[in-house]
């Protein structure tokens, strides 16, 4: 038996508006969608074109609210070829939320305040 990542999920308020950031920020594009005729939810998978990752929004009509997520101490992490056209990329959107200056990383939050952390690639 094996198991494999399929993808993460974060639940957002107002999914063109994260569309849009992640598109802007991170480049990562829909790559399937799922929308029953209800109207009740809509699920957006995002791909960075590269990896079999997929980042899963979901948006539920009957959730218009913010989303509590405590203490924020989960994230996901990103890496980056240029490290330094990202940073500056990131600090003109105003959305960098955190820096690491000694570990060589940075975070940054979407529309709902997940954090994404950004680090050089390898």
């Amino acid at each position: 038996m094996q198991f494999r990542f399929a993808h993460n999920n974060f639940n957002v308020k107002n999914l063109e508006e994260s569309l849009a950031f992640y598109d802007k920020a991170l480049g990562l594009k829909e790559t399937g969608r799922i929308a029953p005729e209800s109207g009740d939810f809509i699920i957006v998978y995002l791909g960075d074109g590269v990896t079999p990752h997929r980042l899963e929004l979901t948006w539920l009509k009957e959730h218009p609210q913010a989303y509590n997520l405590g203490e924020n101490e989960f994230h996901l992490a990103l890496e980056v070829d240029d490290f330094e056209a990202a940073h500056a990329k990131h600090k003109e959107m105003g959305c960098i939320c955190f820096e690491n200056p000694a570990m060589g990383i940075y975070f940054i939050n979407d529309p709902d305040n997940y954090w994404i952390e950004i680090v050089p690639a390898k």
